[in-house]
């Protein structure tokens, strides 16, 4: 469902192997946080999108991992950001700013997608769900 959401928009991002249930349980048991639906359909069926120059769209699970991870425990961050546990990032706009799911009690519970601005810390709505960001953002509907 996926692919074939992205290709009709798209032709030119191609698709890593389906992530494991392995990987994906990684990010609930690193993160401390339950994926929505969406989400992991998506990671099911493709552990990551990326463009023709190999850059993501869609961060694999390793990544989502590791940027969330860098983000909630750098310490000098503490200092001059909100906490980012309430966000789980699943993208990047390519200028520091990162685009992310909000998380609520320990589960992404809608499927509302937020851009975190680097520059001024704020957290914007920019999608009612990851289909229309992913739609946003290919055709450039979407921009930070």
């Amino acid at each position: 469902m996926w692919k074939n959401y992205i290709e009709e928009i798209s032709k030119e991002y191609h698709f890593r192997v389906p992530a494991t249930s392995k990987d994906i349980l990684r990010i609930k048991e690193e993160l401390n946080v339950e994926l929505s639906k969406q989400l992991l359909d998506l990671l099911s069926e493709t552990n990551g999108i990326l463009d023709s120059s190999d850059y993501p769209l869609v961060w694999s699970t390793d990544q989502i991992i590791e940027e969330n991870s860098f983000f909630r425990n750098f310490n000098d961050y503490k200092d001059i950001y909100m906490p980012f546990d309430d966000l789980l990032f699943f993208s990047n706009a390519g200028t520091g700013d990162l685009f992310g799911l909000a998380v609520l009690n320990g589960s992404i519970q809608k499927d509302d997608v937020y851009v975190w601005d680097h520059g001024d810390d704020s957290r914007t709505w920019v999608a009612s769900s990851l289909k229309e960001f992913l739609k946003g953002w290919i055709t450039e509907e979407i921009s930070t």
